[in-house]
C-alpha cells in the first residue's frame, strides 16, 4: 500500500515519466541496474517506479541513516563499502542468485551536476557475476533541494523528473585481462557505458531556439547569460526578446531558408542577430572579416548570399570601410543602426510578451531540428575555403557529448575570444554557454595579448577555449594571477605544443586540455578531460562517434581518419558549385566525413595524432610527417615558432624545408639536438623569419608558408 501511495505521490510532485520499460523486461533475472546519482531522492524514485521487489546496494553509512530507514522498507537493501573487497565479493555472491540489485556507481550524489568518477569495483562486479547491465538515467532530481547542488543550479521543489530505462548489455572481458588489469578494464566499461547513457538520454534533437528556450525553464528568465565590453549584462529573457525584435526586423528583407551573410564582432548584439535569424528560418552565413573583400564576396558567392548584415560602428572601428565598399558591389548591406530606427515601443512591448510566452508558440510552428543553423567557412589552411552548413541537431548533440564528458554548471563563466565566424568560436565559445546557463563574456580579438589575460582576471572567468598559438602568446604577457579562476583551459584548431603546456602548468598551475575536431564535426571530435586525460593525445572520441581507420601507404601505425556521428554536418557548399548542398560521404558511405588526418588509436581509446595526410612529404619513397619535423624543432627550441613544408626535389621527389623563428638555427643544430632520429625525417634546409604566416583563427597559413618557402630558395638560388 505505501508503495501504490508513493507512486501516485510523486506523480503527481513530480509529473514522473518513466521511459523504456521493455528494456528492463528484456534484461533478464540476473540483473546489475547501474544509475547515476542525482540526489537522495534516488533510491526512493527507483524503488517505487521499477517493478518487482529490487534490492539496493547501499553504502553502510548512509543505510543507517535514520531518515531514509522508512523508505528502505520498501526493498531488499544490501549494506556495502564499495572501497571494500569484501563487500565486492559479496556482492558478486548475492546476483549470482538471480536478482535485480541497483547500485549507483559514482558511490556518492553529484556535487557538479554531471558524472562524477566512476569506481571500477561496479564494473567488476558486473563481469565476474556474469550480470547483465540495465543503465538508467534519473533527470530532474538534480534540480531539487535534496540534491547537493545549492548555489550552483536554480533548485525548485517540483521539477519534473524522468526515469530513462536503456537498453541491457554487459560487460564480458573474455579472459583477455586478470588481476588488478581485468578491474580497471571492466571499471573503463562501465565508465563509458554511463557516459554514452547520459548522451543517449539527452535531447538534442531540436532547434537552437527551443534548446535556448529550455535552458530558462531551467535556470529562469532573470539569470545572466552574456556580456561583452559594454558591460551590460543580458539575461535570458532579454536576450529573447532582443532576438524576437531583431527577426522581425530582417524578415520583411529576405526569404524563408536564405542564407544570410553576418558580419559582425564578437558582442551580445551578434548573438541575437544569430537568433533572430534562426527563429524566422533564415540561415546566418558568418564572414570572416579578416580574409578581405576579396575573400567575403567569394564565400558570399559560394553560399548564395544576397543580403549582409553589419554595423556602422563596427566598419569603422574594425578598418573595413575598404572592404565594406567592395562587398557591396557584391551583395546588400544592411546596417543594424538602420534597422533599429524603425523599433517603436509598441514593438518593444510586444516582442517583450511574445518572449514571455514563447515555450507556448514557438511548439507550434514547424521547426524542424534537422533546418540548416548556420554556414561556417573553413579557414582555407591548406585550400579553397568551403562552405560547412551545420543543422540544429548537429550543434546541439556536440553540446550534449561534450556535456557527457566534461562538468560544467551555471557558476561558470566562459571567455570567448575566439570570432563567432570560427566553428570553435561559434558552436562551443558562443553557443555552449548560452544554451546551457554559464555566462558567456564575447571579447573582440584574440590578438590583444596582454588584454585578454587582464579579461580573464576581471570577468573571473572559469573557462576558456583557444589554439596553441593564442595560449602561448598569453602565457608571455600575463600575470601569474590572471587565471586564478579558471577550471579548464582547451587547445584545440593546432597541436599543443610542449612549451606551451609547461608554461600554463608551471606559470599558473592549469593543466591544458588538448582537443581534436573541425568545422564539419560541430566542431569537438574528442578532448582529454579531467577524468580522462592522457598527455600527447587529443582525448578519446565523444559519445555515439564512429571511426574507421584508412590504411594509408607507408604508414605503419594508424590511418587517415573517418568519423560518423550525430554531430556530423549537413554537408559542404563548394566554390565550384554555389548554393548546393554536397552531404558528407567518404569511401565509407554516406554520412562519414573523411577528416584527412592521419592518427593511431591506442588501446584506451586517445586519439595520437601524426599530422594532415597532405602534410607528409614523400622523399625517396618513404612518408615523412611534417608534423613531427615541427614536433623535432620545438623540442630543441621550444620557445620558437615552426612550421615544416614540403617543396618538389628533382632527385628524391620531395624536399621538407623548416621555417623557423629560432635565430641562426642550421640543419646541423637541429640534428644534433635530435639524437636517434633517421637523417630522412630531418628537414633539407632551415629558413629564419622573424614570424610564421598565421590566418586570423591561430592556425599556421601553410599556405603562404609553402608560397614564401619557395620564393625565399628560389631567390637564394638564383
Amino acid at each position: 500500500m505505501l508503495k501504490i501511495f508513493l507512486h501516485w505521490l510523486l506523480s503527481l510532485l513530480y509529473r514522473v515519466k518513466v521511459i523504456g520499460l521493455e528494456n528492463y523486461r528484456q534484461a533478464g533475472d540476473r540483473v546489475l541496474i547501474v544509475a547515476n546519482h542525482t540526489s537522495y531522492l534516488d533510491p526512493l524514485l527507483l524503488g517505487v517506479f521499477l517493478p518487482d521487489d529490487i534490492t539496493f546496494a547501499i553504502n553502510t553509512q548512509i543505510s543507517q541513516r535514520w531518515w531514509l530507514r522508512p523508505f528502505l522498507r520498501l526493498s531488499k537493501v544490501f549494506p556495502m563499502d564499495p572501497t571494500h573487497p569484501l563487500s565486492l565479493k559479496a556482492l558478486i555472491h548475492h546476483l549470482q542468485n538471480d536478482t535485480k540489485t541497483v547500485i549507483f556507481p559514482e558511490g556518492r550524489i553529484t556535487v557538479t551536476g554531471s558524472m562524477m568518477k566512476i569506481y571500477d569495483g561496479t564494473g567488476m562486479v558486473a563481469d565476474k557475476s556474469g550480470a547483465t547491465i540495465l543503465p538508467i538515467r534519473i533527470d530532474g532530481a538534480q534540480y531539487t533541494p535534496l540534491s547537493k547542488l545549492k548555489n550552483i543550479v536554480r533548485l525548485r521543489w517540483f521539477p519534473p523528473i524522468t526515469i530513462h530505462i536503456l537498453p541491457p548489455t554487459r560487460i564480458d572481458t573474455h579472459g583477455e585481462f586478470t588481476g588488478k588489469a581485468r578491474r580497471k578494464h571492466s571499471g573503463h566499461i562501465l565508465s563509458d557505458i554511463m557516459t554514452e547513457m547520459m548522451f543517449a538520454t539527452s535531447h538534442y534533437q531540436q532547434t537552437v531556439f527551443s534548446a535556448l528556450l529550455e535552458a530558462r525553464n531551467i535556470h529562469g528568465g532573470k539569470h545572466t547569460v552574456a556580456e561583452d565590453l559594454e558591460r551590460q549584462p543580458i539575461s535570458y529573457d532579454a536576450l529573447i526578446t532582443r532576438s524576437i525584435i531583431l527577426g522581425k526586423l530582417v524578415k520583411p528583407l529576405t526569404s524563408e531558408g536564405e542564407n544570410i551573410g553576418v558580419l559582425l564582432p564578437n558582442s551580445t548584439k551578434t548573438l541575437s542577430v544569430i537568433l533572430g535569424l534562426q527563429l524566422t528560418k533564415r540561415v546566418p552565413a558568418m564572414l570572416n572579416y579578416s580574409i578581405g573583400s576579396a575573400g567575403m564576396a567569394s564565400a558570399c558567392t559560394t553560399g548564395k548570399v544576397k543580403l549582409v548584415l553589419t554595423s556602422r560602428k563596427f566598419i569603422e572601428l574594425a578598418h573595413l570601410e575598404h572592404d565594406a565598399e567592395v562587398l557591396a558591389e557584391h551583395v546588400k548591406l544592411v546596417y543594424l543602426e538602420d534597422l533599429a530606427t524603425s523599433i517603436s515601443a509598441i514593438d518593444k512591448l510586444k516582442a517583450f510578451v511574445e518572449a514571455k510566452t514563447a515555450d507556448y508558440w514557438y511548439k507550434s510552428h514547424a521547426y524542424d531540428a534537422d533546418d540548416a543553423a548556420v554556414v561556417l567557412f573553413t579557414s582555407g589552411s591548406e585550400g579553397a575555403p568551403k562552405g560547412v552548413v551545420l543543422s540544429h541537431a548537429n550543434i546541439i548533440a556536440n553540446h550534449q557529448q561534450i556535456k557527457a564528458r566534461i562538468d560544467f554548471n551555471p557558476t561558470d563563466v566562459i571567455l570567448n575570444f575566439l570570432p563567432m565566424f570560427h566553428s570553435f568560436g561559434f558552436t562551443v565559445g558562443t553557443l555552449l554557454p548560452v544554451l546551457n546557463g554559464m555566462t558567456a563574456f564575447f571579447y573582440p580579438s584574440p590578438l590583444h595579448f596582454a588584454v585578454v589575460p587582464e579579461m580573464a582576471y576581471e570577468v573571473g572567468a572559469t573557462i576558456m577555449f583557444g589554439t596553441n598559438t593564442f595560449l602561448a602568446a598569453y602565457a608571455k604577457k600575463a600575470h601569474p594571477y590572471d587565471f586564478f579562476s579558471m577550471r579548464y583551459v582547451v587547445a584545440g584548431a593546432e597541436k599543443l605544443q610542449e612549451s606551451t603546456r609547461s608554461i600554463w602548468l608551471n606559470k599558473f598551475g592549469i593543466r591544458v586540455l588538448e582537443g581534436y575536431g573541425a568545422t564539419e564535426t560541430a566542431p569537438v571530435t574528442s578532448v582529454n578531460t579531467p577524468m580522462d586525460y592522457k598527455a600527447g593525445t587529443v582525448g578519446r572520441f565523444m559519445p555515439d562517434m564512429l571511426y574507421k581507420l584508412e590504411p594509408v601507404p607507408g604508414i605503419e601505425h594508424g590511418g587517415k581518419l573517418h568519423v560518423a556521428g550525430p554531430n556530423i554536418m549537413k554537408g559542404y557548399l563548394l566554390p565550384d558549385n554555389p548554393g548546393v548542398l554536397v552531404p558528407p560521404c567518404s569511401l565509407y558511405g554516406e554520412g562519414w566525413y573523411d577528416t584527412g588526418d592521419i592518427v593511431d588509436v591506442d588501446e584506451d581509446g586517445f586519439i595520437h595524432i601524426q599530422g594532415r595526410s597532405k602534410r607528409f612529404a614523400k622523399v625517396s619513397g618513404e612518408m615523412v610527417s611534417l608534423t613531427a619535423v615541427e614536433q623535432l624543432a620545438s623540442h630543441a627550441w621550444p620557445s620558437a615558432q615552426h612550421a615544416a613544408v614540403s617543396l618538389p626535389d628533382a632527385k628524391k621527389g620531395e624536399q621538407v624545408i623548416l621555417l623557423t623563428t629560432q635565430p641562426a638555427a642550421t640543419p646541423k643544430q637541429l640534428a644534433d639536438a635530435s639524437p636517434g632520429v633517421a637523417a630522412i625525417t630531418l628537414p633539407k634546409k632551415v629558413l629564419v623569419l622573424e614570424k610564421i604566416p598565421v590566418l586570423p583563427t591561430g592556425k599556421t597559413d601553410f599556405i603562404s608558408a609553402t608560397q614564401l618557402a619557395d620564393t625565399l630558395i628560389n631567390n637564394a638560388e638564383a
